[in-house]
């Protein structure tokens, strides 16, 4: 117990980074265990967060990232958790988590980003009578550049939910900060193109929003609506792609071995097709796979959106403010995205019928009759078994607000150690 273990650490006798006969610390194995309490105690009392000497090569992040536990995952790393170090067979904790099917660890791991390398640019350096970035704008830019949401849209509705930050002077600090940080990310010994790639998209997307700010107060929400504006066709947001694959173009390290990467990616699309620029961007940055069966709201992509469109059925979003932030763009195709959801729920229907009359018919064609002669020794029989029937999907029940909830996808495939 925590209180126990407490008591024992307070003895002088006792060591908090002891081993085991396999290498592993206390708090190897209470990140493994998934007890957040036990590893706040076991860090608080000098416990080695960066500890290597598991006969594997584990560490206490590795251990972390493997039990799925996003707090404590986010703890080792607060705690100064290297996200770089690998094991026996040359893994990272991230790839890692992401073998064992656990992506939201993930996604923490490839987005972390301490404060503390933001504090450093809120003080004045070298001959510079002022920090290049403003202490009071450190927590909302910090916010900004550690969150796993990377749609362009979110990050104009974070900017433009914070007072500080919503100003064209503020932004324009901001974005020179971010841009160092790209710099420094490209050039120092340990590259980190991912964080520099991020912190490069960022600024670009704060630079739109300086664009607007120039034209009056309040033209964020005109910024929004341009980002969600679809085209008439089927109201795949234009403007939105163009914005993502132009923040892609102007990354200003074209020797970068991911940019190579996406543009190889995103080139021979066309617009409109996909993968789009902003998966792509999102899988490079996040580590988010493309199978993951989860839902992402159409306004602002957070993932785990559940409620439909009570119309179409087809438009998932977060809550009701994403749905009525969209429906300016939406109502324009929502009667023909209805049309397409009942010709698939009939065609499913239509299989469904088929699947179970050929079952039907696989059963009673391997029915004997009691007075038919017995088959020969040595004749072929077949065996037909009935063929499993496909469900067709329910509709939903329709809510008050407009959008229905959604049912929970499967949960994720874990894969298995070979």
């Amino acid at each position: 117990t925590v209180q126990e273990a407490g008591t024992l650490l307070s003895s002088k006798n006792v060591r908090v980074n002891c081993l085991d006969e396999n290498g592993m610390s206390p708090l190897m194995h209470a990140a493994y265990k998934g007890k957040l309490d036990m590893c706040e105690l076991l860090l608080r009392h000098g416990a080695d967060v960066n500890c290597h000497q598991h006969e594997h090569g584990y560490t206490a992040l590795m251990f972390a990232a493997l039990s799925g536990n996003k707090d404590i995952t986010w703890a080792m790393l607060e705690a100064g958790a290297e996200t770089d170090v690998v094991n026996s067979v040359g893994r990272t904790a991230a790839q890692m988590a992401a073998f064992v099917g656990q992506h939201d660890c993930v996604t923490i791991i490839n987005n972390f980003f301490p404060r503390e390398r933001l504090d450093y640019y809120t003080k004045p350096q070298g001959l510079d009578k002022e920090p290049k970035l403003p202490p009071k704008l450190a927590g909302p830019l910090h916010k900004v550049i550690t969150t796993t949401n990377l749609h362009p849209v979110k990050i104009v509705m974070l900017v433009n939910e914070n007072p500080l930050l919503a100003e064209e002077e503020a932004l324009k600090k901001c974005y020179r900060v971010m841009d160092l940080i790209c710099e420094k990310c490209m050039k120092q010994r340990d590259m980190n193109e991912v964080l520099a790639m991020k912190m490069h998209y960022l600024s670009c997307i704060f630079q739109k929003c300086m664009n607007f700010l120039k034209d009056g107060e309040n033209k964020l929400d005109t910024l929004i609506k341009s980002l969600l504006r679809g085209r008439a066709a089927d109201g795949f947001p234009v403007y939105q792609e163009k914005v993502v694959r132009e923040s892609i173009r102007k990354f200003p390290y074209c020797e970068a071995t991911l940019l190579q990467q996406l543009v190889r990616s995103i080139a021979p699309v066309e617009i409109g097709s996909d993968p789009t620029a902003f998966s792509v961007l999102t899988q490079a940055i996040t580590g988010q796979v493309g199978f993951v069966d989860v839902e992402f709201c159409t306004t602002c992509g957070e993932k785990g959106a559940s409620k439909r469109c009570s119309v179409c059925k087809m438009v998932i979003y977060c809550d009701q403010t994403c749905q009525k932030t969209h429906w300016f763009a939406h109502k324009k195709i929502c009667k023909t995205l209805k049309d397409v959801y009942e010709k698939q729920q009939s065609e499913a229907a239509k299989e469904k019928s088929r699947e179970e009359t050929n079952g039907k018919l696989d059963v009673n064609s391997n029915c004997v009759d009691e007075e038919q002669p017995e088959a020969a020794v040595g004749d072929p029989q077949e065996d037909p078994s009935p063929k499993d029937c496909v469900d067709g999907e329910k509709e939903p029940r329709p809510s008050e607000a407009g959008v229905e909830g959604g049912r929970d996808g499967p949960a994720d495939p874990q894969a298995s150690e070979e």
